[in-house]
């Protein structure tokens, strides 16, 4: 009888890895649920092929293709392609290694195709599909593999897929907005910058010699604008154009570490307008994460735990961890998620409501529907708020430089007048 290896959670939320004997694999999924336990990832042992050995004596799987250079992983469209694809191949009952050969020839030169080549070998030499995605994380992170797996397990793998690829896209939505709604204040910022950089190198020096020429006493304003001009006429525009990119690497270097990440995403939080869009933006990823992976079959101490690492922020990842080891001593979602003091009162409520009426994955994705909604109106709020803020700031640039310039230019008409 064959033998299959499996791995699965029990009923306290622990993993165990294990075998079974069975005729096929729908019975051994069922005798391990037999067992209390729910199976994430199940192959027959005997199904593996036997693989040459290496000269140094060593057994090897399938060889792995050579990877072509590229900076980066696969970008989020082209995978969605790849995922929507292979659902409908599956859904048409082709086999799965049949499948990605054929996504594979449909693929254009580069990552993606070199990566599904990859797979496609290690299904061939006997590995699961989830299995041999793991191998190639440019491609595929942690809550596709897990979904993956998931649906071996169910049976349901073309579902998944279709889920999968439904979920990539609202994520990258999500995210396409917040970044545009940073790319206009940026640009406008940027042009101001050099603008004003230009007037204080270029214009601002012809005035100073026309003052030194009369000899004329300066106010404190025109005097504060000559010392800006003579600093940035002297490579100052240099520590200017250095100055982004030297934020940027601090902030980086800050965030390597888990506490510096918790402090910089606290304090984005609590930014008007901007830390209301993020909070809004995570809770709709760690709840979309979460509802996508629970429908899935994923048990909920193990989705908690792959959400967490995929929330992207610090602050709502420390309160899943927390929610985790609640819900691992016997308690429910809502509670512990309300104690944590990260999500607003109605997404508490309607997790509540989801889990008394076994509807939790619905609830959540809800929940996450609402909060795109939510996040569309407030980047429309923040850009509609930059605007004039930013037509303020520069007038207000504009009008100091103009005042401090014709100060002493009223000074001279004024002693040539009374001469």
């Amino acid at each position: 009888m064959p033998v299959f290896a499996y791995e699965a959670m029990n009923a306290s939320g622990q993993e165990v890895k294990d075998e079974v004997e069975a005729e096929s694999n729908e019975e051994a999924i069922q005798k391990i649920r037999a067992k209390g336990q729910y199976p994430t990832k199940i192959r027959e042992q005997a199904a593996k092929k036997k693989v040459a050995k290496k000269a140094g004596g060593k057994a090897s799987g399938a060889p792995k293709k050579k990877m072509p250079m590229a900076i980066g992983g696969v970008p989020r469209k082209q995978l969605v392609n790849f995922t929507r694809q292979l659902s409908t191949l599956q859904d048409a009952g082709l086999p799965i290694l049949r499948s990605l050969q054929i996504l594979e020839q449909q693929q254009k030169p580069g990552l993606l195709k070199a990566i599904v080549g990859g797979v496609a070998d290690e299904v061939e030499a006997g590995g699961s599909l989830s299995d041999a995605m793991a191998k190639y994380p440019k491609a595929f992170d942690k809550l596709y593999t897990n979904m993956i797996a998931a649906g071996e397990a169910g049976g349901v793998l073309d579902l998944i897929l279709a889920r999968l690829a439904d979920f990539m896209e609202k994520a990258a939505r999500l995210k396409k907005k917040v970044i545009g709604a940073m790319i206009y204040p940026a640009v406008v910022i940027t042009i101001a910058v050099g603008i004003v950089s230009m007037i204080m190198i270029v214009v601002i020096p012809k005035f100073k010699k026309i003052f030194d020429d009369f000899k004329l006493k300066l106010p404190g304003p025109t005097q504060l604008l000559i010392d800006i001009s003579d600093f940035m006429a002297n490579n100052g525009w240099m520590y200017v154009i250095a100055f982004p990119f030297v934020v940027a690497l601090a902030w980086r270097l800050i965030r390597i570490s888990e506490g510096g990440r918790y402090a910089t995403d606290v304090i984005l939080l609590k930014v008007p307008i901007l830390g209301s869009i993020l909070g809004k933006t995570s809770i709709a990823r760690f709840t979309r994460t979460l509802g996508t992976l629970i429908s899935a079959g994923v048990p909920i101490l193990e989705a908690l735990t792959i959400t967490k690492e995929t929330c992207g922020n610090e602050v709502y990842s420390r309160a899943l961890v927390k929610v985790h080891d609640a819900i691992r001593e016997g308690e429910s979602m809502a509670e512990p998620l309300k104690a944590t003091k990260v999500c607003d009162t109605i997404v508490v409520n309607m997790i509540d409501v989801g889990e008394e009426t076994g509807d939790l994955d619905k609830m959540l994705i809800k929940v996450a529907d609402n909060y795109d909604s939510d996040v569309d109106v407030l980047v429309a709020s923040l850009i509609s708020i930059l605007e004039p803020v930013m037509v303020v700031v520069l007038g207000v640039i504009v009008g100091f430089i103009v005042i401090a310039l014709f100060m002493p230019m009223i000074s001279l008409i004024e002693g040539m007048t009374s001469k």
